[in-house]
């Protein structure tokens, strides 16, 4: 082999910027511009006659400029790189290059009026792949309309009820402890020296019946405080959804309550506390749901069927619409679209659901395409293999190469 002919080959694999580092590593001095420029001396490949064609855009950049990378189905190779995407720019160069006789495609209309045309004779084939997607986001608008009706309302808030402090709990531990030891026959005497109380206090519990005789009612359970007589006002406040401590002050103010906000604050950060958070079940999201119904039976796991099956008993259209969503797949898979589609068409468009009927009458636009890419087994598989190497290219040259240059590489890289 030639030493043009290796950079050449070098050139079209890596590009300018890499090309040059691996010729620098195998001893050869050749600079990057001069591979570019080996690139676009190189002549354009012969086209040759085209029988099965895939059509395919690509972002030049992305969400402003596309271009159309037209591929041979049959020999799997790139024949034409457009720089538009557009009818016009097909139908140009299928009127030049006559004799495809199939055309694969997306359900884009500008590809299709590029076909109809420059090659109106030929069979279009709408890609089953981009069928699926079409349908995936019909189901997706409809998991978005149909999910209020399987969320659960929201539990109601548990009334708070003031916490028992420090002391009125070790009260409660104490009286139980006393009435223990009395309960196995033991005196005064006794109680005194096995907890160690002082005898005044022992005998306090032991005539107390039970423990609220010895628990305060006021909010610190036991101990005279500025709040007595309002805690109850307080936590009625509290329940009805006013938790700010500022404006519960000010309302005490306005009951003629002389007392410190900060007193204030530390009890309602003890009812905050007291408070259980009032959590709803889990709400399945819907890109998650049109994850469950899209994701072949046997491929579900246990929960997720579990879950699907909840969700469609609560809700009659989403049951609906699994059933013929399962219908399509089977149809698309097993390309049975000249027995089955137009019953399929027809009970989608029939029933009850606004988003698959609005599939539905796209299909209707697009019918002899789709029926022949539920038919037929051309795809366009081969395509979407090439558009991810342009991606690939692309990045190599860091997105700023010209669309001559890429349209080298990409015709002649193969």
């Amino acid at each position: 082999m030639s030493l043009r002919k290796v950079r050449e080959t070098v050139a079209l694999a890596l590009g300018g910027r890499a090309g040059a580092r691996l010729a620098a590593y195998l001893s050869d001095g050749v600079g990057r511009d001069a591979l570019i420029r080996l690139i676009r001396a190189l002549p354009d490949p012969l086209t040759g006659k085209v029988r099965v064609l895939g059509v395919d855009d690509f972002a030049l950049r992305k969400g402003h400029h596309y271009g159309t990378v037209l591929i041979d189905i049959e020999g799997r190779r790139p024949v034409e790189v457009l720089p538009e995407r557009s009818a016009n720019a097909l139908a140009d160069w299928l009127t030049e290059h006559p004799g495809v006789e199939v055309v694969c495609r997306d359900r884009a209309r500008y590809y299709a009026d590029g076909a109809d045309r420059g090659a109106g004779t030929a069979t279009q084939v709408a890609d089953r792949f981009h069928l699926w997607q079409n349908l995936g986001e019909a189901a997706e608008r409809l998991v978005a309309r149909l999910r209020p009706q399987w969320v659960p309302p929201a539990p109601e808030r548990e009334k708070v009820v003031l916490p028992e402090g420090r002391l009125a709990r070790r009260t409660r531990e104490r009286h139980a402890a006393i009435h223990a030891l009395m309960d196995k026959g033991m005196g005064h005497g006794q109680i005194v020296a096995e907890l160690g109380l002082d005898p005044k206090t022992a005998r306090k519990f032991m005539r107390a019946a039970t423990a609220d005789e010895l628990i305060g009612t006021g909010p610190t359970g036991g101990r005279q405080t500025s709040l007595d007589g309002h805690a109850a006002y307080l936590i009625a406040r509290f329940n009805e959804g006013c938790t700010s401590a500022d404006r519960l002050h000010r309302e005490l103010a306005e009951r003629g309550l002389t007392v410190s906000e900060r007193t204030v604050r530390r009890f309602i950060h003890r009812l905050r506390d007291n408070a259980k958070p009032t959590t709803r079940p889990p709400i399945p999201k819907v890109r998650e749901v049109t994850r469950l119904i899209l994701t072949h039976p046997d491929n579900r796991p246990e929960a997720d069927r579990v879950l699907l099956k909840e969700l469609r008993n609560r809700c009659r259209e989403l049951d609906e619409a699994c059933v013929l969503i399962a219908r399509f797949a089977s149809m698309l898979v097993n390309r049975r679209g000249q027995e089955e589609l137009e019953h399929w068409t027809a009970d989608a468009e029939a029933s009850t659901l606004p988003e698959l009927r609005g599939f539905a009458n796209g299909l209707r636009k697009d019918w002899d395409a789709v029926m022949a890419g539920l038919t037929l087994h051309w795809n366009s598989g081969p395509v979407e293999g090439h558009v991810n190497r342009i991606k690939m290219v692309k990045r190599q040259m860091f997105s700023r190469a010209k669309l001559d240059l890429l349209r080298k590489r990409v015709l002649l890289a193969t």
